[in-house]
């Protein structure tokens, strides 16, 4: 099974054939327009199901299975988190429940980026303790910026997920802590000198074990799309 996840800066129907080539079973895309405006180009594969939440119906969050999976959501959806989305995921060879994040709501200034995700958890724990947990997606955090002024951070959350037994694929996999990604995955203003590591893939204890391949895309190939690069996540499934 293969999860990339990919900030596509908006107007995914003009990009999603870059994505596409990489055969996801899953894309999580946030800053995507609403299904209702997805007209691909010819030759593109469409889309087995899809699922999106956003105000805005040029730029919310999209997830796209190009498999036999389906997504249905969780009736405990707190719409409060907008788009932190938890969905039963079906049709492969295990169900699975994932979590797509876009770490963006306005609506709760003291509560911004990282502390959405933080009351997420918090509010989903007891989902949390299932076996079978993916959360993924643009977390616009880092453990660098715990320093801010902030309620809470980016370590709380990733020691909270350790708790679970829930860990980051992309720091499992290349065995480094959080802070010091060697793989960037946003260019702010797609400025080279500006790299920055906000985007992840978490997973349960038992899709951990099973990771075969991390990898995220360059800084030359993806940034003439978007300020962000994607993430790339196969397990053995």
């Amino acid at each position: 099974m293969k999860i990339i996840t990919w900030n596509c800066n908006m107007a995914f129907r003009k990009k999603a054939e870059f994505i596409l080539k990489h055969q996801p079973d899953i894309a999580i895309i946030p800053e995507c327009e609403h299904p209702d405006k997805l007209k691909f180009k010819d030759g593109n594969i469409a889309p087995t199901d899809v699922f999106w939440r956003g105000a805005n119906p040029n730029k919310g969050l999209g997830i796209f299975s190009y498999s036999c999976y389906k997504f249905r959501l969780l009736d405990t959806y707190n719409a409060d988190f907008r788009t932190i989305i938890p969905l039963l995921v079906t049709g492969g060879k295990v169900d699975f429940i994932l979590f797509a994040v876009w770490a963006n709501n306005s609506l709760d200034p003291n509560y911004q980026y990282i502390g959405q995700v933080w009351k997420a958890v918090n509010f989903y724990k007891n989902l949390l303790r299932r076996k079978r947990i993916i959360i993924a997606g643009d977390f616009n955090s880092n453990t660098i910026w715990d320093k801010l002024p902030r309620k809470v951070n980016h370590s709380t959350v990733v020691k909270f997920l350790k708790n679970k037994k829930i860990y980051s694929a992309y720091h499992q996999f290349f065995n480094l802590p959080q802070g010091q990604e060697e793989h960037n995955t946003l260019f702010m203003y797609r400025h080279k000198d500006k790299p920055y590591h906000i985007d992840y893939c978490f997973a349960s204890s038992d899709f951990a074990k099973k990771i075969n391949d991390v990898r995220i895309g360059t800084y030359e190939e993806w940034t003439k799309y978007s300020d962000h690069t994607p993430l790339f996540v196969s397990f053995n499934i």
